[in-house]
């Protein structure tokens, strides 16, 4: 029955997303990159924070790309080369 029920929309709202839970890290240019995908329509969507201990204070960045991958590797994968990405670009304005 809960089969027909998802099939036609039957019963129920859409389902939310899947929190982001904590994932692998890694570390780029003094910065710590944690990737924290989450399953968006039965894809995962790329996520993740980017943090740093400036003056004794640890900031941090949140982001959340429109990119979603079959695989949570490929997920993984994607939102590290995207947080290098911001890190590379913005530098020190990134917790601006």
């Amino acid at each position: 029955m809960s089969f027909l029920k998802k099939l036609f929309g039957l019963g129920g709202g859409p389902s939310a997303p899947a929190a982001p839970q904590p994932g692998p890290t890694q570390e780029h240019e003094g910065f710590v990159i944690e990737a924290t995908p989450f399953l968006e329509g039965g894809q995962h969507q790329v996520c993740g924070v980017i943090r740093r201990e400036i003056d004794g204070v640890l900031k941090e960045h949140r982001f959340i790309r429109a990119d979603r991958m079959a695989s949570r590797d490929d997920a993984l994968d994607m939102t590290f080369r995207k947080a290098r990405q911001i890190i590379d670009e913005r530098r020190g304005k990134i917790f601006d």
